[in-house]
């Protein structure tokens, strides 16, 4: 936990001096599509007994950003975001057991607008930065529509991320915004068999609007 807070701490630092100065923050809200990717897409456990898979389909979430500009070029972004997904775990001769995984985040990233609009938030950027990532993997027998996990797992880890978006609008007022980044666990990843814990790699896609 202490490492990824501490690592989390650098974009916070770059924000404490002149973005803490900086005119007219935005603020944005948006509703974000994740795919899974990599491992975390779908995984294959052969030395167990019996031998399963566990897969993971798109989820759903939100994000809440506050971006202070520091220069017409760079802005520093304050992120707090969420997003559950469900899955499968399938083996041989078994009943499949649901599966979820939730996240909530909490982030610190640069933006770069190479066009010079950093202060009105306007047009192209690019994004990339760190996490502090808080998991919970769970599973349920059965088909209860509730969905009451028999079983979950914990995990602090360190995220980053990196992508690009596009802010369209007038100068003033709200802009509708679009971004896809790539989100890809840094830490607290494990090659044991027995943890079945996959890194939380997954593509996401965000639509919303700032102000």
């Amino acid at each position: 936990m202490r490492p990824v807070l501490s690592l989390l701490v650098l974009p916070l630092v770059l924000a404490s001096g002149p973005a803490l100065r900086a005119q007219s923050p935005h603020m944005g809200f948006s509703l974000n599509l994740t795919l899974p990717a990599g491992d975390f897409s779908s995984k294959s456990y052969p030395d167990l007994l019996p031998p399963q898979k566990e897969t993971y389909d798109a989820g759903v979430g939100g994000s809440f950003t506050v971006s202070f500009p520091t220069d017409r070029n760079l802005a520093v972004r304050l992120n707090l975001s969420g997003s559950t997904e469900n899955g499968l775990n399938r083996a041989p001769g078994y009943a499949n057991i649901n599966l979820q995984h939730s996240m909530f985040s909490l982030g610190g990233d640069l933006q770069i607008f190479p066009q010079g609009t950093a202060f009105r938030h306007r047009g192209l950027y690019f994004v990339a930065g760190l996490s502090a990532d808080f998991e919970r993997f769970s599973g349920s027998q059965g088909s209860d529509p509730g969905y009451y996990p028999d079983f979950s797992t914990n995990k602090t880890r360190l995220g980053g991320s990196v992508g690009i978006g596009h802010s369209f609008g007038y100068d003033a007022g709200m802009r509708f915004t679009m971004e896809a980044t790539f989100h890809k666990t840094l830490t607290g990843t494990s090659d044991n068999t027995a943890d079945m814990t996959p890194s939380a790699d997954f593509v996401k896609l965000g639509f919303g609007f700032v102000f």
